[in-house]
């Protein structure tokens, strides 16, 4: 079984939701079955990049994390495109009993018995800005996957009105999970700068919605690897 690598990368930090700033090393592989109008990691979702994907076994994957980690071990984060496409269970196996934590963050789409395996399990339903449905029904198989072994959360990202009211409704459907919430960026481009002065007012705008609305379920937080280093890849 191997797994289709699009990069592995770190230490660096986690940049957003339920583990934001925690040391972490990154497994981003490649394919997903969304297309979502704002997608932030493109090259690991268009086919037109497979041949950039590298074909790794588990425990080559292993061997680069550890090269990476100086063999201490950390927050290992499983990515996309979708990870839940890919077999991580041969990985987690291989890191969890070398002492490293997994975390996994998925729209939720595909439900894998490895969610069990999981120290932390992000779900993140696409809002109606993504163009993107949510399947309700997956995404509460993802929930059943992950049994009461993964610590659960849901993270959503917000552009506009929209996907405010529907992120209400969302945590409506599962209010006893942990709920964060996040500014969309719409500035994508790896070789474009990104207006930091734009990026800090979007998030202005979402704390302002949320204290407006009175609704304080959620945490809401930036994108902290945007602010830092833009859209650069591999940080």
């Amino acid at each position: 079984m191997t797994l289709r690598v699009v990069e592995i990368f770190g230490p660096t930090i986690q940049g957003e939701g339920a583990l934001i700033g925690e040391p972490t090393v990154f497994v981003r592989t490649g394919g997903c079955d969304y297309r979502c109008s704002w997608c932030d990691s493109l090259h690991a979702v268009n086919s037109a990049n497979r041949h950039d994907w590298k074909p790794m076994s588990a425990e080559a994957v292993m061997e680069d994390i550890k090269r990476l980690s100086g063999n201490r071990p950390l927050t290992v984060s499983l990515s996309g495109g979708n990870p839940a496409i890919h077999d991580f269970a041969p990985l987690i196996a291989l890191g969890k009993s070398q002492g490293y934590r997994f975390a996994c963050e998925t729209q939720g789409s595909i439900a894998k018995p490895w969610f069990a395996e999981l120290d932390t399990l992000v779900l993140s339903p696409k809002p109606p800005s993504s163009g993107e449905t949510v399947d309700w029904d997956a995404f509460e198989q993802c929930l059943y996957a992950a049994g009461t072994t993964a610590d659960v959360a849901i993270k959503i990202v917000i552009f506009d009105d929209e996907d405010f009211l529907w992120a209400q409704k969302a945590h409506a459907r599962f209010p006893d999970l942990p709920l964060y919430l996040q500014p969309g960026n719409p500035m994508v481009d790896p070789e474009k700068p990104v207006d930091l002065t734009e990026t800090t007012s979007r998030l202005e705008w979402l704390i302002d919605k949320v204290v407006a609305a009175s609704w304080f379920a959620p945490r809401v937080l930036p994108q902290l690897h945007v602010l830092v280093w833009g859209n650069k890849r591999g940080v």
